[in-house]
């Protein structure tokens, strides 16, 4: 049985409904140890002939048996197998990868062999030192001869040891002293025990070998033994092939991302660009949180919750909190109860104070005045000390500065008039007045005027003109900062006989979430104008892809014919843009960090705070966001190149 048969193969194109045979019935039989020219005239079908013998034309009638099994040419799967283990090209053009030197272009095939790395290095070096080339493995096509570059592609055609060498006019570009070369060499090739078919239009060729089948007209007209073919060696270990490896597929697409750097890095600075605004937004929406959380933690006990009466239930959220009311020492209790209540203290605000007494002719507004609760922290007293009996400390900026605004810690010891309106019983207004003593001096700085006095203090003054003196507020200090929420619930259902919701409360946590819920808002609005530039940058990356589809159609042709499927060749496309994605979120961080640092010391000098704080949350999404963005812009570019016909991509320019 004879190694290659191809049995009544016909194959015709078509041009509307017009049929033009090209291959009319061709049967032949190949032996290993042959080394077979098919000579004839342009237009005969030898091209045609060589395509269905490689495994690249699926669209013919007949078949090829293949070592006794018939080659389906319908699954593709079936044919990138067989290109990958049984066939290798030698190109009249050479085809070789202009981005690849002579090394990676011979390693190009080896890679779907399941040599270890090591060993396809070695076989790869060994096979260009055999074909006299062992000086140029590190050059690329460009900087090496005609004869010298169709050695690369005899080396890459013997790379993976494939039983089959087809050779399309291997020296339809070569001088006589090269193209006997050549001929030698494929003598050498046939004498391994391979069978090598040639095509060619040179009488001088095809005498070189053992057997001459001469195509006319798609017929096969002769068909001459010149002299016996070459015995099979007893040896007939063979390298094995396997699909191309993910790995081995990015490591290809690294090189030529290398060796197209230059244009990519316009791409990839413009990505980069819009990556660092959304990185930038994030980390100052990060920024301005951690800002905000530590002026109100500084202010205010993280452990506080700040109960008030709930208003009358009127239906009209923004009458709600009109008529606050008074709590009384039996609904004091009712907080007691609460678990992990914690410290309870009544106070008690006014608003609209005034005070005179300090300055002649002079009233100063000192806005509110409240009673001292464990909430207010005692740093904020910045000097003298708390209020004791009667005393009280007054703010720094509106009232102890409006009394001397360069020696402000003066007013300290001095008496003052507070003057404020209570309300009675009946809910009359009653005017309040209370001489109190400074006892210090305090700046909340964010959180407003601290005018702050005793709870004792603000009740007997209450009580002395008839105004009610229940507490029109309490603060709770929460045992454990993780019970705080669950007190805030608790409190809020509260109710009295009537089944009434009788207390709201208020937290440092519930002011921050609402604080932080307008900043994340305002931050992804920022970010989303931001990302409208990485559209444009999607487009970038689709158009380059299309433009090296298209630079590259002949080296997918090429790919394809040493069995790399459309897999394949889709994750080489993808791949480098995924490359691209990566490496403009890898200069986007850099950015980000770097220029970040730089606004951080420019705008601590006037906040005193780092207010750019990128997080690894956002340095992770930036890069999801790079690899989103870079992969669904290679999959139309990507998708065409493996619709590519090999036999098509193979004849481009």
């Amino acid at each position: 049985m004879a190694f290659m048969s191809l049995r009544d193969i016909k194959k015709s194109y078509y041009l509307g409904n017009d049929e033009f045979p090209v291959l009319k019935g061709i049967n032949l039989d190949f032996e290993l140890g042959e080394f077979v020219s098919i000579l004839g005239e342009s237009g005969g079908g030898k091209s045609t002939l060589m395509n269905i013998i490689g495994g690249l034309d699926r669209n013919f009638e007949g078949t090829v048996t293949i070592d006794g099994k018939v080659l389906d040419h319908k699954k593709e799967q079936e044919l990138d197998a067989y290109r990958r283990g049984t066939i290798g090209y030698i190109y009249q053009s050479y085809n070789l990868i202009s981005h690849l030197s002579v090394l990676d272009n011979v390693l190009v095939s080896l890679d779907m062999t399941d040599l270890s790395k090591a060993d396809r290095e070695k076989r790869a070096t060994e096979l260009l030192q055999n074909v006299g080339l062992a000086d140029q493995i590190k050059k690329f096509p460009n900087q090496l001869s005609g004869g010298q570059k169709q050695r690369v592609a005899i080396a890459r055609a013997l790379a993976k040891d494939p039983k089959v060498i087809i050779a399309d006019e291997p020296t339809g570009a070569l001088d006589s002293q090269n193209t006997q070369e050549v001929l030698d060499i494929l003598n050498d090739i046939a004498a391994q025990g391979k069978l090598v078919i040639t095509v060619t239009h040179s009488q001088i060729v095809a005498d070189a070998g053992t057997r001459i089948v001469h195509l006319a007209d798609g017929k096969i007209d002769d068909d001459q033994q010149l002299r016996d073919s070459y015995p099979v060696p007893a040896d007939t270990s063979h390298i094995g092939s396997r699909p191309l490896s993910a790995f081995a597929s990015y490591g290809n697409a690294f090189k030529h991302f290398k060796h197209s750097f230059g244009r990519n890095s316009l791409i990839i600075l413009g990505t980069a660009i819009g990556l660092f605004a959304v990185l930038l937004f994030g980390g100052l929406g990060n920024g301005v949180k951690a800002y905000i959380n530590d002026q109100v933690n500084s202010l205010v006990n993280p452990r506080s919750v700040n109960v008030m009466r709930r208003g009358d239930d009127t239906g009209d959220p923004s009458q709600q909190w009109t008529n606050p009311q008074y709590i009384t020492d039996a609904q004091v209790q009712k907080l007691r109860e609460v678990k992990n209540a914690g410290t309870i203290q009544p106070g008690i605000q006014v608003s609209n104070v005034k005070t005179d007494g300090v300055m002649p002719n002079k009233q100063i507004t000192m806005s509110q005045m409240q009673t001292w609760t464990s909430a207010i922290k005692p740093d904020s007293i910045k000097a003298g000390k708390k209020a004791g009996m009667n005393e009280i400390v007054v703010d720094k900026k509106t009232v102890a500065q409006n009394y001397d605004k360069k020696n402000w810690k003066a007013i300290i010891g001095k008496d003052i008039t507070v003057n404020y309106v209570g309300m009675s019983a009946q809910g009359t207004p009653v005017p309040v007045k209370q001489v109190l003593k400074v006892s210090g001096i305090a700046d909340m700085g964010q959180a407003g005027p601290a005018n702050i006095t005793t709870y004792k203090t603000m009740q007997q003054g209450l009580k002395q003109a008839g105004a009610v003196s229940d507490a029109n507020y309490v603060s709770m200090m929460v045992k454990h900062r993780s019970d705080v929420n669950q007190v805030q619930k608790d409190v809020q259902n509260i109710r009295d006989s009537k089944n009434k919701k009788l207390f709201t409360a208020i937290t440092a946590g519930s002011m921050l979430s609402t604080i932080n819920t307008f900043v994340s808002l305002a931050t992804s609005v920022l970010s989303l104008i931001a990302a409208i530039s990485l559209i444009v940058s999607a487009l970038m990356i689709i158009v380059t892809m299309f433009m090296s589809v298209s630079e590259r159609t002949k080296e997918i042709g090429i790919l394809r014919a040493l069995g790399e499927s459309k897999k394949d060749i889709r994750r080489l496309f993808t791949s480098e843009s995924l490359m691209i994605g990566l490496s403009s979120a890898a200069l986007a961080i850099v950015l980000g960090y770097g220029l970040g640092y730089v606004f951080n010391a420019a705008l601590y000098k006037i906040a005193k705070f780092n207010m750019i704080q990128i997080h690894p949350s956002n340095v992770i999404w930036v890069i999801v966001i790079a690899i989103i963005i870079s992969f669904l812009a290679a999959l139309l570019p990507a998708r065409r190149a493996s619709k590519l016909n090999p036999i098509d991509a193979l004849s481009a320019d």
